[in-house]
């Protein structure tokens, strides 16, 4: 069992920059990959990023390569979102979540995160 909570959303300016964090319970940490999708209102969960267990491979999402960076600290049992250069279309819902492969798929996803509200005004 993981229990992940995320940390860190808010509201900045279009432009602006914000880092979201997500805690995850347990001593497997490195054994999940790690993901972080986003909900806007009315629309479906999409996927924002993932990084493996050790941190090394990453994967992005065209509508955010070049903005966003994924990381994670094994020692810490924490995944991050370093969001830079934000865009009001990247208002959203933030969540992280914990897989047991390597995917963009949120259905391979067993374990969620509460989300995090991030909103950037124009």
């Amino acid at each position: 069992q993981v229990q992940l909570v995320e940390s860190g959303g808010g509201l900045v300016q279009a432009g602006g920059s914000l880092r979201v964090s997500c805690a995850a319970s347990g001593r497997t940490f490195s054994n999940y990959a790690m993901g972080w999708f986003r909900q806007a209102p009315g629309k479906e969960r999409e996927f924002v990023a993932v990084v493996g267990g050790s941190g090394v491979i990453t994967r992005l999402a065209d509508s955010v390569k070049g903005r966003f960076t994924i990381s994670r600290d094994n020692a810490k049992n924490t995944v991050y979102l370093q969001m830079n250069t934000l865009k009001p279309e990247d208002t959203a819902v933030y969540y992280c979540a914990a897989a047991p492969v390597f995917s963009t798929w949120p259905n391979n996803y067993l374990y969620w995160g509460q989300g995090t509200q991030v909103t950037v005004s124009s």
